[in-house]
């Protein structure tokens, strides 16, 4: 996938969005992963940015879940889209940026 004016403008569009609509939240004792949540954890957001940007036209096969951690040492998981042109960006709800 080429990284060309569309794809950042939806990539960027769909963060932002994602970010200010679900509230962060803990699962509690069973971690469910869900789309288009009001409310959820790092995988939930994960989750719906996906979904919204596969809806947009991405392809499946350009965005991955990965695995990290946060400065304070806690696992948490971020999408990272793959370009052909670019490398890779990570989405994380917790930055509210793209990153390479």
């Amino acid at each position: 996938m080429t990284y060309d004016l569309r794809v950042m403008s939806t990539i960027e569009r769909v963060n932002a969005k994602v970010n200010a609509q679900i509230r962060p939240t803990a699962d509690g004792a069973a971690d469910i992963w869900s789309v288009n949540v009001t409310a959820g954890d790092c995988e939930d957001y994960v989750m719906t940015k996906r979904h919204v940007l596969i809806d947009a036209g991405l392809p499946a096969s350009a965005l991955r879940i990965a695995w990290v951690k946060t400065p304070q040492g806690q696992p948490h998981a971020v999408l990272v889209v793959k370009t052909t042109d670019r490398g890779a960006l990570v989405l994380d709800n917790l930055t509210g940026s793209n990153r390479p």
